[in-house]
């Protein structure tokens, strides 16, 4: 392990040049991996594994979307690629990648073709951790074990391909066998991960939970949309509040801070930029530390998961789910940004 500072706090990670690919394939070697689910995470924890020479199966509904994008993507049915139940049979290493209402809607199923000393994988502790209310339960003689990508599963798949990687959490939950540690950090490396940091179930699910409703999606939506009616109320053209709302911030300044942090993209702002940001982010953060106090403890007493879940098994969820994401297509807002991204040199070729 490599023990890095992360600002004032020293924590252990796990490299790829320490855990080698060369050693998770050593670690795998008699393993059949099969992905359940090839709808988000699965195709590019799927496709990483295959192409670092991992002995993968996949197990998706026959007859679907994701059935074909499977067969597009060279699974060979019969072969590769098998009915859920099947898939999880074969495999010594069952990737449990199903949506979290699909994993509690299946389990019973998969329980059954459990063997004794095979590994159930998640790449999420939401099963696991709100087993009140999915039922998984997972038997006492096998793996629970845990690597999670921070990141969509389009982004495994990308960074893989560009060769930067990505960041995973991982977590043992129940080591049978003795090699449930190693079995989780060799099935990280071979999904595609620069470098595993560890965590536990809880506070992966936590954390999770709280970063998609928060920062990273949720937040970022709504605190997009605020801006956003604000300059347009005050008569400014769609064009130029999108811009400043959200051109500016992923083609330019997000680049920075991914280089080199927030100061970092302070410094190479204009000083009436650096001024207003220092002045203004107390404020912003004392107005949004009660959310994320209440979002937290929504997390924490399980009523996000509650909520997920009955509006993730409802019958008619996909229509109602459509319905919402058609909202924001439609809206003023992102029909701009449509324009902007067509304005852009790379897509005027």
């Amino acid at each position: 392990m490599a023990k890095i500072d992360f600002g004032g706090v020293v924590e252990e990670v796990i490299t790829s040049e320490e855990f080698t690919l060369e050693k998770a394939r050593e670690v795998l070697k008699d393993e059949t991996v099969a992905v359940l689910g090839y709808g988000i995470q699965g195709p590019g924890q799927a496709l990483n594994m295959r192409d670092n020479g991992i002995n993968v199966i996949v197990g998706q509904r026959e007859g679907g979307k994701s059935w074909d994008k499977a067969v597009a993507d060279g699974f060979i049915p019969g072969q590769t690629l098998f009915p859920i139940e099947e898939a999880a049979t074969r495999g010594t290493v069952v990737q449990f990648l199903l949506s979290d209402a699909g994993q509690m809607e299946t389990w019973p199923k998969i329980k059954k073709c459990l063997n004794q000393g095979d590994a159930l994988y998640f790449s999420h502790g939401f099963s696991i951790v709100y087993k009140d209310q999915t039922k998984i339960i997972p038997p006492d003689n096998i793996d629970v074990i845990l690597a999670a990508p921070k990141g969509s599963g389009t982004t495994v798949r990308t960074n893989f391909l560009d060769g930067s990687g990505i960041n995973s959490s991982f977590a043992v939950f129940q080591d049978f066998t003795g090699r449930a540690r190693e079995r989780t950090l060799a099935l990280g490396i071979a999904i595609g991960s620069g470098y595993l940091f560890p965590t536990t179930f809880e506070k992966e699910v936590s954390s999770d939970l709280t970063g998609e409703r928060g920062v990273l999606m949720g937040c970022l939506a709504g605190v997009m949309e605020a801006q956003y009616d604000i300059l347009r109320k005050n008569g400014h053209s769609p064009s130029e509040a999108f811009n400043e709302t959200v051109e500016e911030l992923t083609q330019s300044l997000i680049r920075l801070v991914a280089q080199n942090g927030m100061d970092w993209m302070f410094g190479n702002c204009s000083t009436t930029a650096q001024r207003g940001a220092l002045d203004w982010a107390p404020k912003f953060k004392d107005a949004v530390t009660p959310v994320f106090k209440d979002l937290y403890e929504s997390v924490i007493t399980g009523e996000e998961a509650r909520r997920t879940l009955e509006k993730n098994s409802s019958p008619n969820y996909r229509e109602e789910l459509d319905k919402e994401l058609s909202a924001i297509h439609n809206s003023e807002m992102w029909r701009a940004g449509a324009a902007v991204r067509s304005l852009r040199p790379e897509n005027r070729k």
